[in-house]
């Protein structure tokens, strides 16, 4: 009997192993995506180098599920302390939604080393943008939400969403970019409506992935959890810490980003 408790203790310590390096990943990919977006830099190559033996949806899956938890408890953080116009707001989330869905049904349709380009030149100009406007996303301005406001959120979250679904990382420095640049939020407000569709274009992909069962809960759940932990700590670390630390967080970000896509640009 001793024999077979030990045996199985055995069994079981590789998946101990696997989950700590998930969870660990998790509350770090939570922490940074709830302050400027970009998490899935950090969860989705943790998740495929700790079960490369998975389907791509079923990892796909199990970062989605994790992330729109950490998200939730994010949102949760920011619209204690920040006003949103839902008026602009309503129009991005349902537009996110729908083209997050289709973006994931046509992802084997797109080649992604097609968009890799594409992006890399949109990072280098927002870096640069914001660099040269040091203004840029520090003032909240007053806004007059009217049907063109409205037409420009619903064309802001369908490109987003459709861009998250189909390939996914940066997604949400994208959303807070725009939000900054074309409706004049600053970056506290940015980050928080961008953290608001996010939740929407992640609650499109699970509805893909959980009936079709590309999660395992051994994983998901856990790591729900440390991201969702991480996503409460880095909201107040974004509140506390203002615009200016959010605007410092997002071009270091961009910066990772530019260097991780001109690599695998000019020399994959």
């Amino acid at each position: 009997m001793d024999a077979w408790v030990f045996i199985e203790t055995l069994n079981i310590m590789p998946e101990i192993e696997i989950i700590l390096v998930l969870i660990i990943v998790a509350f770090f990919s939570g922490l940074i995506d709830a302050a400027v977006g970009g998490g899935g830099l950090i969860q989705v190559p943790g998740i495929f180098s700790a079960l490369p033996n998975e389907v791509p949806a079923t990892n796909f899956g199990i970062n989605k599920f994790s992330s729109i938890c950490g998200t939730t408890m994010a949102v949760r953080q920011y619209l204690r302390r920040v006003k949103l116009p839902w008026g602009l707001m309503l129009p991005a989330m349902i537009c996110a939604f729908s083209a997050s869905f289709v973006g994931a049904m046509v992802v084997s349709i797109i080649p992604v080393h097609l968009m890799k380009p594409i992006i890399l030149g949109l990072l280098i100009f927002m870096a640069i943008y914001t660099l040269i406007k040091k203004d840029f996303g520090s003032i909240q301005k007053p806004l007059v939400v009217t049907r063109r406001e409205k037409i420009g959120a619903a064309a802001l979250g369908a490109a987003t969403g459709f861009y998250d679904g189909v390939f996914g990382p940066g997604a949400g420095s994208f959303m807070s970019f725009l939000f900054v640049r074309f409706f004049a939020f600053d970056f506290l407000h940015a980050a928080a409506a961008a953290r608001v569709v996010n939740f929407m274009t992640n609650l499109a992909a699970l509805s893909f992935f959980i009936p079709t069962g590309h999660i395992i809960w051994m994983y998901a759940l856990p790591m729900a959890a440390c991201n969702m932990a991480g996503g409460v700590l880095g909201a107040r670390v974004a509140i506390k810490g203002g615009v200016r630390l959010i605007r410092i967080l997002f071009l270091c970000l961009m910066s990772v980003l530019i260097t991780r896509f001109a690599y695998d640009v000019f020399f994959k």
